[in-house]
């Protein structure tokens, strides 16, 4: 379980996360929503440790992450994707995937995650060679790798086309099934986002607006006014 609480961020005179308080669960798949600059990408930061609170507290099954790096984290359970690619490009998709299965000090490749997405014929293959829609699944084989407690992942649909974004959320519903971690998932493809998610959390100007299933977010009229500008069905 991961717990935040109180969570903000300043740059300067900017406050780029407001507050933020919210509790994680195992197995959980959350979405998390909000107009461009809202400070998604920004928590998903502070949560994985590549920025520092500037007050607020995390814990992961109660240790807290305050304090910790990116690393200590990853060993921890903290495992994510990045809005921009971060795949080694001149590495195989093994290596890749190797070099987070020695962080996590796992002996064994996860070759259910790796069939599940697809990459089973390509393991030799540079990553750099592979489309894009390819190297955006090795990044969640590889954070699969760690064996994460919770895998973010920001953006993964960015770039695929609708049988691409299909077939990557029937992957992430295995994952959901399969593997003993929550997923908290940052995307813009609305579409998406409805059909996988639990809950779904909302931000604005760096502050939670709303939280809630899909079908509540849909019909929220301060999400409606901040984000939506007009209800959208929500795919039970």
């Amino acid at each position: 379980m991961l717990e935040l609480s109180g969570v903000s961020k300043s740059f300067g005179g900017v406050q780029a996360v407001r507050d933020v308080s919210f509790v994680l669960e195992t197995g959980e798949v959350r979405g998390l929503i909000g107009p461009n600059g809202a400070g998604k990408s920004t928590l998903v930061n502070l949560i994985s440790g590549l920025l520092v609170p500037t007050t607020g507290t995390m814990t992961l099954d109660g240790t807290l992450l305050t304090g910790k790096t990116a690393h200590q984290r990853a060993r921890l359970g903290i495992a994510r994707t990045f809005q921009n690619l971060r795949v080694f490009p001149s590495l195989s998709v093994e290596q890749n995937i190797d070099v987070a299965r020695y962080a996590a000090g796992s002996a064994a490749l996860p070759d259910a995650a790796i069939q599940e997405f697809g990459l089973q014929d390509k393991l030799t293959s540079p990553a750099n060679a592979l489309s894009y829609g390819d190297q955006r699944r090795l990044e969640i084989v590889r954070g699969l790798a760690l064996r994460p407690k919770v895998l973010m992942l920001d953006e993964p649909a960015a770039g695929m086309n609708e049988e691409e974004t299909e077939t990557l959320g029937r992957a992430l519903k295995w994952v959901q099934r399969e593997a003993d971690c929550a997923l908290f998932v940052i995307d813009h493809d609305l579409k998406f986002i409805m059909t996988l998610c639990d809950r779904i959390t909302v931000l604005d100007m760096g502050a939670i607006i709303a939280e809630g299933s899909p079908q509540e977010i849909t019909k929220n009229p301060k999400v409606i006014s901040a984000y939506l500008g007009e209800e959208v069905d929500a795919v039970a």
